[in-house]
């Protein structure tokens, strides 16, 4: 397995504090770039909002489980804003966890335009 597929295992236990869904499955991990051969690893991460007031604990948290993944020596995060997140960004299990809560996830087709599907009450 490729580091970066073990840092993106690693990074699926570090937990947004206010929805308990993990980064991963929230969909945050835009790419995760590692130079094999020095470890160094750069992630590229977006946060639900840019207001986030414990940005910097969420950085450190996945900077500290990325360097725990065997083989990597260095981890630079970065925190970026394009694509904007939304919920579309989560992953199957991410939406379902996020829709368990209440939060409304669209379905979207291929044009962009939202799939007619059953309504729900969220």
């Amino acid at each position: 397995m490729a580091l970066s597929d073990d840092i993106r295992d690693a990074l699926s236990e570090v937990y947004d504090p206010e929805i308990p869904v993990n980064i991963v499955d929230l969909g945050l991990v835009y790419s995760i770039e590692v130079d094999e051969e020095t470890g160094s690893a750069h992630i590229d991460m977006t946060l639900t909002s840019m207001g986030c007031p414990i940005a910097d604990s969420i950085k450190r948290n996945v900077t500290v489980a990325a360097e725990a993944v065997e083989g990597v020596s260095d981890v630079d995060v970065e925190l970026v804003w394009e694509p904007p997140w939304s919920p579309e960004n989560a992953t199957e299990s991410g939406k379902a966890k996020l829709e368990s809560m209440g939060i409304r996830v669209p379905n979207y087709d291929d044009d962009g335009e939202e799939a007619a599907g059953p309504e729900t009450p969220f």
